[in-house]
């Protein structure tokens, strides 16, 4: 009986201890491959966003799990699977390398560069699709993100952690105003990250020499997703980059980051998601094409002291139709964003550039995102802009205005003026505030219209020199006091004798 006893107490220790050196493995089968989508059976583990590999190298992601199979997207070559083919799951949900390596590169949606520079040394992994953050760790927004476009900052203007949505027609100069709002950041401790979704490979290299030379690369990281790349590299582009975007938050730094743009983001999920037999809605998009944005652009915010001070300011953009903006993905990027800013084709064509439609752009942070002097001189400029359009409509009809009502056509003219601002040459703060000055106190009142772009150009020149104080107050403290406005008042004054000469 001793000796049985024995026997089961050395077998429960050996069973306490046993420890196998076997590892399994989750092996599916390939059942189907057609226009970058797998279906796999034997994967009934797999968790959703895991990633598998297959033979031949290529990487996948699991995206529909069903019953009897699980649909997978291929990122990269389908056509090297074929059926029968073994597929492993990894155990690791899709994941992108971050690090400061990063900057100055332009990487695929996996993070491999394709700039021809060497290898990218990422420091860490962030998966691509991580919880926005809470509302406890968020602070309100009240730090401006100067674009350098002076329509914008004075009309529309942005802060740190917003999401300002650009919209448009072709055509019309929506990447234009991304692209200028990357070089205005250049000295403004603000990391960028250019998205680039189903671009041309030729206007994407075109964007690329633009930032090196403006220096903005110094600071920018640019991921594409290719116009022949498939819809499944286009899905996820947007999703890595602001996981790049997020590490540099979690490091307390501010970021700025563009998707250009969401529209083919979503024409690329549709056509996913119809491959993958999900039942089509409005559009033919799927029924949860709003999430799609939403947890995306709900990772943009600017985060509280406790939580590391950093911030992510989105700018997507989305293309219309026709100047549609009620249709099925721009309303829904509306409602998701704090504002947007309308491009219309009719002003485009006007030569008024931007071609930014006053009534409909806004921003729903408004002034908060303004330095004081800015909002001092621009409180009143977009009601006096939106009013302006619709006398300029009505005065085409009638000859017999009074005398207020064409002084304020003249005023109007002399703003859209103004206003108007080639591509790629972002403008100081400062500049803005001197040239608003200039209008909102009246001393462009008698300066021709088609002088007024050459005497803003000079004026700012001039107040360089001769408003010093002004200027080194607005750049310092971001409001004038007395001083300084008694200088430029001056200094515009005595320029206005010279320009007249």
């Amino acid at each position: 009986m001793t000796t049985k006893n024995t026997i089961i107490e050395n077998l429960k220790k050996e069973i306490a201890h046993f420890k196998s050196d076997a590892t399994t493995e989750r092996i599916g089968t390939v059942l189907e491959v057609f226009d970058g989508i797998v279906r796999v059976s034997g994967l009934s583990n797999i968790k959703s966003s895991e990633m598998v590999t297959f033979p031949s190298g290529v990487t996948g992601v699991a995206l529909n799990l069903e019953e009897e199979s699980v649909g997978i997207i291929v990122l990269g070559d389908y056509s090297k699977i074929k059926e029968g083919d073994e597929v492993k799951a990894t155990g690791k949900i899709l994941e992108i390398g971050v690090g400061d390596a990063l900057i100055g590169r332009v990487v695929d949606v996996l993070g491999a560069p394709i700039d021809g520079l060497g290898a990218v040394k990422a420091t860490k992994t962030y998966p691509i699709e991580r919880v926005a953050s809470g509302v406890i760790t968020r602070q309100s927004v009240d730090q401006p993100m100067q674009t350098g476009v002076k329509a914008i900052d004075a009309l529309v203007p942005i802060g740190r952690g917003q999401r300002e949505l650009i919209i448009g027609d072709r055509q019309t100069g929506k990447t234009a105003i991304a692209i200028d709002a990357i070089l205005n950041q250049k000295g403004q401790n603000m990391i960028c990250v250019y998205v680039s979704i189903g671009q041309k490979d030729s206007k994407l290299r075109k964007l690329e020499t633009r930032l090196r030379e403006g220096g903005a690369m110094d600071y920018t990281v640019i991921v594409s997703a290719g116009a022949s790349d498939p819809a499944a590299l286009a899905y996820i582009a947007p999703y890595a980059g602001v996981s790049i975007a997020e590490y540099f938050m979690d490091k307390g730094q501010d970021v700025l980051i563009v998707y250009d743009d969401l529209s083919k983001h979503a024409v690329a999920y549709r056509e996913i998601s119809l491959l993958l037999r999900r039942p089509p809605g409005r559009e033919a998009y799927p029924g949860d094409v709003f999430y799609l944005h939403s947890r995306l652009l709900e990772r943009a915010c600017r985060r509280n002291k406790e939580y590391g001070g950093g911030s992510i300011t989105a700018l997507p953009i989305i293309e219309t139709q026709a100047g549609d903006i009620s249709a099925y993905i721009p309303t829904n990027v509306i409602s998701i964003t704090d504002g947007q800013i309308f491009l219309e084709t009719d002003l485009f064509y006007k030569g008024i550039r931007p071609a930014i439609n006053v009534g409909n752009s806004v921003s729903r942070v408004g002034g908060s995102a303004q330095i004081k002097g800015m909002k001092k001189v621009a409180g009143t400029l977009k009601l006096d802009l939106a009013q302006f359009r619709e006398l300029e409509a009505f005065s085409q009809f009638g000859s017999d205005l009074d005398e207020s009502t064409k002084a304020q056509l003249e005023r109007g003219k002399r703003a859209v003026e103004l206003l108007k601002q080639p591509q790629y040459s972002p403008v100081l703060v400062e500049h803005q505030i001197v040239a608003l000055y200039a209008l909102v106190k009246g001393y462009l009142d008698s300066i021709p219209v088609a002088d007024i772009g050459r005497f803003q150009t000079e004026l700012v020149e001039y107040a360089e020199t001769n408003a010093k104080t002004f200027i080194k107050q607005i750049r310092e403290k971001k409001m004038w006091e007395d001083d300084g406005e008694a200088e430029l008042k001056q200094a515009i004054e005595d320029f206005k004798k010279v320009f007249a000469q």
